[in-house]
């Protein structure tokens, strides 16, 4: 096929469009998203319809820029009222839970990849290498899994999970960075190590958070004349976070991430408009993160690495993260049996690893082309094993709940800076005994009738508008202070 841009907008739409579809058929079944994407791209790759795609340079350059978006929007969707009690085990599975996975699954590699059964060699850097790229796990695909079965989860596991997942990437990139530095050059000390991991954490952080507490004070001194361009203002200060803290040899994700909760957790204007633009634009990005990473491999390759790629894979899902959690978790008696097993069970691989996977590739590391499709390798068999059974396991260990269901707001929304509360009210025939106007029905105080509903009709308000039993008043308020109810 002759290059040209038609060409490429044509077979780009339909990669598109055919995993959406895809995803859709896939979300009925409990097979993550993430899988289905990758399996997409497998499809129209080399070793499918025949799509050439092998630059793992442009993969990795996509795959930064994906991936912060989908921390900084991860960020921002996170409230600190919800992370903060389950603050400290959350960091620690996020850090100290990364490490160890990377120490039991590289040693159990060295171990499996030294038999003489075994075609592979990998020396212990390299092992640890390969676990480091490994260690890191995906919230995108557990969450739309428990969000398209309406789960809800019990003990506070959902914060921990996500905070756990939307702060890990940054720990295990920077472990992956000072491993291939590692193999590359040698001689690397245990004070280097430590040096590094710390002056990237510092740094990472504290750029993090001052660019965020900078952002929500630059967002709200502008005064743009077109709303939607606050959005827009948004996606310039990720990558200004990204490459600034990049320049000062901090960690990118890290900030990133941290930028992104503490705008979450400010008022800036047009807030609601801009988290709907990201929403959209990270599944976007996620969409061609995985679909790159997709083509990326070639699948008859896997075949060599496919039963020592087994045994890691199951080694990491039933021992190197089981015991990582129980051991991160020993402090926390509060944290029951039960809840350790389930966040032991999550700990689904996904486009992180396969995107760390590529920099030993660049770094022209010896055996960077094992590292990436065992790592491939691992990742779907994480997402078939644990991926599919994740719901499943969730109501065997009873820690699974319906999900409550959204206020119905008639899909009204109100600026989060106009500091008030939308509520609904049904009314019933003992609200009505006093009269059946607007204006002789008894409503909370302070409060302001916005709409009226009845059935599928909707009903501009007015004092002398009569209401009827099961009739829905859409009201707006002051916003609600804690430990405070509007009287009635």
């Amino acid at each position: 096929m002759i290059v040209t841009t038609g060409n490429i907008l044509l077979i780009g739409s339909i990669l598109l469009i055919a995993s959406i579809i895809l995803s859709k058929a896939g979300a009925r079944f409990g097979i993550p998203t993430l899988l289905v994407f990758l399996i997409a791209g497998m499809l129209f790759g080399t070793d499918g319809l025949g799509l050439q795609f092998n630059s793992a340079e442009d993969a990795q350059f996509l795959g930064v820029i994906a991936l912060s978006i989908i921390l900084f929007s991860g960020g921002l969707d996170t409230r600190f009222s919800e992370i903060k009690p389950i603050l400290a085990p959350g960091i620690i599975l996020s850090t100290l839970g990364v490490a160890l996975t990377t120490l039991f699954a590289g040693i159990f590699i060295y171990w499996i990849t030294n038999l003489d059964a075994v075609k592979i060699t990998l020396p212990l850097t390299t092992s640890l290498l390969l676990a480091a790229t490994m260690s890191s796990t995906d919230s995108a695909s557990v969450f739309n899994i428990l969000r398209s079965q309406r789960m809800a989860l019990k003990h506070n596991l959902r914060p921990m999970l996500e905070l756990e997942s939307g702060s890990n990437d940054p720990m295990a990139y920077m472990l992956t960075l000072v491993l291939i530095q590692i193999v590359s050059a040698g001689g690397v000390t245990a004070t280097d190590v430590i040096s590094m991991l710390f002056v990237q954490f510092v740094i990472g952080g504290a750029v993090g958070f001052l660019l965020g507490k900078g952002a929500v004070w630059f967002i709200n001194k502008l005064r743009l004349p077109n709303p939607s361009l606050y959005p827009i203002i948004a996606l310039g200060l990720i990558f200004l976070v990204y490459s600034l803290t990049d320049v000062c040899h901090g960690n990118g994700f890290l900030a990133v991430y941290i930028a992104g909760i503490v705008i979450g957790n400010s008022r800036i204007s047009y807030k609601r408009e801009v988290s709907t633009f990201l929403d959209g634009i990270t599944w976007l990005f996620q969409i061609v993160l995985f679909l790159i990473l997709g083509l990326l491999v070639n699948p008859h390759e896997m075949l060599s690495i496919a039963m020592i790629g087994g045994l890691i894979g199951i080694f990491m899902i039933l021992v190197a993260r089981p015991l990582s959690v129980m051991l991160c978790l020993l402090p926390f008696k509060h944290i029951n049996f039960k809840s350790r097993l389930f966040i032991s069970w999550v700990g689904l691989r996904g486009a992180a690893p396969i995107l760390f996977a590529t920099y030993p590739i660049i770094a022209d590391v010896e055996g960077a082309n094992i590292i990436f499709n065992i790592v491939f390798f691992v990742t779907i068999l994480s997402l078939i094993v644990q991926g599919t059974t994740l719901s499943s396991i969730a109501k065997a260990l009873n820690i699974s709940e319906p999900e409550p269901e959204k206020p119905d707001h008639f899909g009204v929304e109100i600026p989060e800076e106009l500091e008030t509360a939308l509520n609904a009210l049904d009314v019933t025939a003992e609200m009505l005994v006093d009269g059946v106007t607007l204006k002789e029905v008894k409503l909370p105080r302070g409060a302001l009738v916005m709409l009226i509903r009845r059935g599928h009709e909707f009903i501009v308000p007015n004092g002398s508008v009569q209401l009827r039993p099961g009739d829905r008043l859409l009201m707006i308020s002051q916003e609600v202070k804690p430990r405070e109810k509007l009287k009635i």
